[in-house]
């Protein structure tokens, strides 16, 4: 009893002591109202060094746990005039400031002039936020090409993402998941050139608000959107030249007045992009040695256009339209020499080539409304509609020649035609309001996807076409996803703390159509499968602030990967005469628990500690059939850990800026399929990223970038090797900083390869590969009309998770 009794008395006291260490006060407008979310900011009076931050809710706000000393506040509210107390000393008292009253901007907002500059790289408390738009060495890339030096992401061999070592990653486009994956997500990055991109998000512990899916976190990318009044815009154009050449064309339009936001943007990417490709694979006695050289021509355009009205000083409404319209074509022309392996000697030599024609037409269009009073309510609405047409042509001839690769001795030709299409639609409600001293979010969504499939291949027969009945399929796929969440997140003396939960129901139909050998005829078979399941995924944290300089994080939460939908596919796709791909209807979600702590020190230093557990992670085997012939499949292969360490600091001094981001993490991976069919990896791994930008003066200012990968695993089976890679540019403003010239560098020293092998089911795999980084770029952007900032309507979208997992089969023979 005495132990309680003491225990309930300490407390009492380091309550009391954090109450004598209170600031409290109070926000309001010229007209006497109350102002909630105004940023107040405690500072020193000597250096205006900033101490502490706070959000006003309902015009309150505090301070808590203040050392001794000479302090002012200042407070920022969108419309109104930057506000500075007079400077006050803190001595241990608590102290009620006198009501702080906000006045409006006298010029209104149609006149503030756009001066400052953007961080580079910016670190906020569940994501890093990479501004491209303000990024030198960004200049002529494409999306893809940008997260490959993003921090603490990794593309792999076949293009596939990762984020600190883990996989399953989601993709979106301006707030909304893209409904791609694998080789088709890859094709689709590489049409957004970095003209048309603002900033790329990583966050890496999203909460329950958004989909459960993306157990690694989520890469939202932001295109452009002009937030100025009256008549603007600008357009670009851009060549990169290596040892082939590619150029980049766009332009940007916007008008905007007190209710009526209306704009367009447009972006070409045209040109040819070359890459190799080594594997030396051995199964049994043969060695394969294939050599493959890849070219694909791109030819892509990328547009977004919508506008927006507002209703009233509360309400709303917009309609937006963006997509992509491409037709890449991509030639691999590969020599593969067949050997016995004891001896080396060469048996024959496999001379093959595929050539792909793509049609994709990617269309977006979304309805959405939003309310937001005074009181602290707000209620977005979103309806969206996508259309994914995608369609692919292939010509795989084979030829075998003798050892000596002069004579012929037989050829298999084949012709695949295999066009896709996804529909997909979805109605989406978050609403917020202020409840017990804090805010409650609640909301819901309906989400449905319809994917089908042909799968044709011909096999060639004298000057005809023949259909091979044993390799052709229909796969028709159905999603539906209902959800729902609540969250609840509230401050009190110096800790914020969050927690919230999200259901998922999800319920799926697939069938697969194609034909069965009776004799010597073929009759159609039908194959259907279904699966219901309801999911709950929780999402907590907690903040706290114990000194002045120091924030703690804690947090955990929940998240799922559903199987991408050609992976359920149980049929065989062929990538070259000796590699299949092949899915499977017994493919389970993967799930994935994290806990992590964060440390921030002045706001600046960042240290996460986090911890994951993936349960049937996703992986790729490469396994045998048919003697040396072999198959990729996309198996639940494994559980993983993984514990990872991520540092970030921004450094600024004057005209110079430095961002540095090192992440290591420890990933093991375990499964056991039987005999020689183990799988028992780990790896030490470091990701170190860092951007540095000087500015000259008159215009001029200059930025050198790079990245370094350690050693790590791919995919749960392929171990890699290290990987760097370094971009230098120049930029100079023109003409009153309405144009500017970029001038760049990528890859300065031609490091970006990579290298992996593999041992699994008694195939041992060595594989290497590059494609053509090092390219001298160059961009013009030339600015027009009006520049006077107006702050500009946020909203996200509705598409949702469902629609991120449509992939296009890969391995490692593309």
């Amino acid at each position: 009893m005495k132990k309680v009794l003491l225990a309930i008395a300490l407390q009492a006291l380091s309550v009391a002591a954090l109450e004598a260490q209170q600031i409290k006060g109070f926000v309001k407008d010229e007209q006497g109202n109350a102002v909630s979310d105004a940023t107040v900011s405690l500072l020193k009076s000597k250096d205006s060094t900033v101490i502490k931050l706070a959000l006003s809710q309902e015009g309150n706000f505090s301070f808590y746990d203040v050392s001794n000393d000479s302090l002012l506040i200042s407070i920022n509210y969108v419309g109104h005039q930057t506000f500075y107390s007079e400077k006050f000393s803190f001595v241990g008292e608590p102290i009620i400031l006198p009501p702080f009253v906000l006045s409006k901007l006298k010029t209104g907002l149609q006149t503030v002039t756009v001066t400052a500059r953007k961080k580079m790289v910016d670190v906020k408390g569940d994501r890093t936020i990479l501004n491209i738009e303000g990024t030198i060495n960004a200049t002529g890339s494409d999306a893809l090409e940008l997260l490959k030096k993003s921090p603490g992401v990794n593309v792999d061999k076949d293009e596939k993402l990762s984020i600190n070592g883990k996989n399953g990653v989601q993709v979106y486009i301006d707030n909304k998941p893209t409904p791609l994956n694998g080789q088709d997500l890859s094709s689709y990055l590489k049409s957004i050139p970095s003209a048309q991109i603002e900033a790329i998000e990583i966050i890496n512990n999203p909460g329950v608000m958004y989909e459960a899916s993306g157990s690694a976190g989520i890469i939202n990318i932001r295109l452009k959107k002009n937030k100025t009044m009256g008549f603007n815009g600008s357009v670009n154009a851009g060549i990169s030249a290596s040892k082939n050449i590619r150029w980049e064309d766009g332009f940007s339009i916007n008008y905007r007045n007190k209710r009526v936001n209306a704009y367009g943007t447009y972006s070409g990417n045209h040109g040819k992009l070359q890459s190799d490709f080594e594997l030396h694979r051995v199964v049994k006695d043969t060695a394969f040695d294939q050599q493959s050289r890849i070219w694909m021509n791109k030819n892509n355009h990328t547009f977004k256009t919508g506008a927006d009205y507002t209703v009233s000083a509360k309400s709303n409404i917009g309609v937006m339209v963006n997509g992509n319209i491409a037709a890449p074509e991509v030639t691999n022309l590969n020599i593969t020499p067949i050997s016995y392996y004891p001896t080396g000697a060469i048996d024959k030599i496999l001379v093959a080539g595929n050539f792909t024609k793509q049609r994709n037409t990617n269309i977006n269009s979304n309805i959405n409304y939003s309310y937001k009073d005074t009181s602290g309510r707000t209620l977005v609405v979103n309806a969206d509609y996508g259309y994914y047409n995608n369609k692919q042509d292939q010509v795989q001839p084979n030829l075998f020649f003798d050892a000596t690769g002069k004579h012929t001795l037989y050829q298999h030709n084949y012709l695949i035609v295999s066009p896709a299409r996804i529909d997909i639609y979805s109605v989406k409600a978050d609403y917020e309001q202020r409840f017990a001293k804090g805010k409650l979010a609640l909301g819901g969504k309906f989400g449905y996807v319809k994917t089908n499939n042909d799968f044709n291949q011909y096999n060639e027969a004298g000057n005809e076409w023949e259909l091979d009945k044993d390799r052709s399929n229909f796969f028709g796929y159905k999603e539906n996803v209902n959800a729902a969440y609540i969250n609840y997140a509230r401050e009190l003396k110096g800790i914020a703390i969050q927690g919230g939960i999200r259901a998922e129901q999800t319920n799926v139909e697939g069938s697969l159509k194609g034909f069965k050998k009776m004799g010597s005829d073929y009759t159609a078979e039908t194959f259907t499968f279904k699966k219901d399941y309801l999911d709950f995924f929780p999402s907590v944290s907690i903040t706290i602030a114990p000194k002045s300089q120091n924030q703690f994080a804690l947090s955990y939460s929940r998240r799922i990967d559903r199987p991408v939908y050609q992976d359920l596919n149980p049929f065989e796709y062929r990538i070259n005469e000796y590699t299949y791909h092949k899915g499977s209807v017994d493919l389970r979600p993967q799930y994935t628990n994290t806990i992590s702590l964060t440390h921030t020190f002045r706001y600046k230093l960042n240290t996460t500690l986090s911890y994951s557990h993936v349960k049937d992670v996703f992986g790729q085997l490469v396994d045998t059939a048919q003697g040396v012939k072999g198959y990729l499949v996309n198996s639940n292969i494994a559980s993983q850990n993984i514990t990872s360490l991520n540092i970030s600091y921004p450094f600024q001094y004057k005209n110079f800026s430095l961002f540095t981001n090192v992440n290591t993490y420890y990933s093991a991976y375990k499964a056991d399929f039987g005999a020689d069919r183990n799988i028992n990896l780990d790896v030490w791994a470091v990701h170190i990223y860092a951007q540095s930008s000087y500015r000259f003066g008159k215009g001029w200012a200059a930025e050198i970038s790079g990245f370094y990968t350690s050693p790590a695993i791919w995919q749960g089976t392929l171990k890699t090797a290290s990987m760097w890679s370094a971009d230098a540019g120049v930029q100079k403003q023109i003409w009153k900083g309405k144009g500017a010239i970029k001038a760049t560098v990528s890859d300065v020293f031609k490091t970006m390869k990579w290298r992996a092998t593999s041992n699994f089911s008694g195939q041992d795999i060595a594989a290497a590969g590059r494609y053509d980084s090092r390219q001298f770029k160059i961009n013009f952007t030339y600015r027009f009309g009006n520049q006077k900032l107006k702050a500009a309507r946020q909203y996200k979208t509705g598409l949702e998770e469902e629609s991120n997992r449509a992939q296009s089969s890969g391995g490692l023979g593309h």
